[in-house]
């Protein structure tokens, strides 16, 4: 079977099962707070057993951080998407406004769970350090596709990592405003801004 066959009824079973258990957890995580909600309520939220709840998750930190590797997928597979000769801010700006388009191009209650689990992840020790360390592989993932665009050796050069950790920064800084901002502030703007001080350096690589 190659990657694009289609998924079986019993593969489709599965990850329905596992997104309707991530959605039950993240959203009773961020109405309640970390600390205070069990593996067994979030499993009753969900309909489903405890036991069910550890076929597809560790622990309550594993559906964060699970959670956390989707996005960062979707994002190296947004930059792979881009025009090749699309300067790198753009490229970057693009790939990263991903996830944030999910939050913010549906219902509006939907945009309202989305950023209560951002601010339950950047308010949370313990899940932020999760966030940071995904970031890192983040940073390492966009550095080699950046590499691969512009014909450097990751390992060589400079420009790669200092463009993907840039363009992560000015990312973490437009979360954490919007999710101080109790969504006063609209987070594509934010991205936007935040790109808007980083495009020179993010660019220099094509002068």
């Amino acid at each position: 079977m190659t990657s694009d066959s289609p998924l079986s009824l019993a593969e489709r079973k599965r990850l329905l099962v596992a997104t309707e258990l991530s959605e039950a957890a993240l959203q009773l995580l961020a109405l309640r707070g970390f600390d205070a909600v069990t593996v067994d309520e979030i499993a009753a939220e969900a309909g489903v057993s405890k036991r069910t709840f550890f076929r597809y998750f560790a622990s309550k930190e594993d559906v964060v951080v699970q959670f956390l590797s989707g996005m960062g997928g979707d994002i190296h597979a947004a930059l792979a998407a881009r025009p090749a000769d699309e300067p790198a801010s753009a490229a970057l700006r693009h790939a990263l406004a991903v996830p944030l388009l999910a939050c913010t191009d549906q219902h509006p209650d939907h945009a309202a769970r989305a950023l209560r689990v951002v601010q339950l992840i950047l308010r949370t020790p313990a899940l932020l350090a999760r966030f940071l360390e995904r970031q890192a592989e983040w940073r390492e993932a966009l550095a080699a596709e950046l590499a691969r665009r512009r014909g450097l050796d990751p390992a060589a050069d400079l420009y790669p990592r200092l463009a993907a950790g840039t363009a992560l920064v000015a990312f973490h800084t437009a979360l954490q405003r919007w999710g101080d901002s109790d969504a006063a502030d609209d987070p594509l703007d934010l991205l936007d801004r935040a790109f808007a001080v980083v495009r020179p350096a993010l660019d220099a690589q094509d002068r």
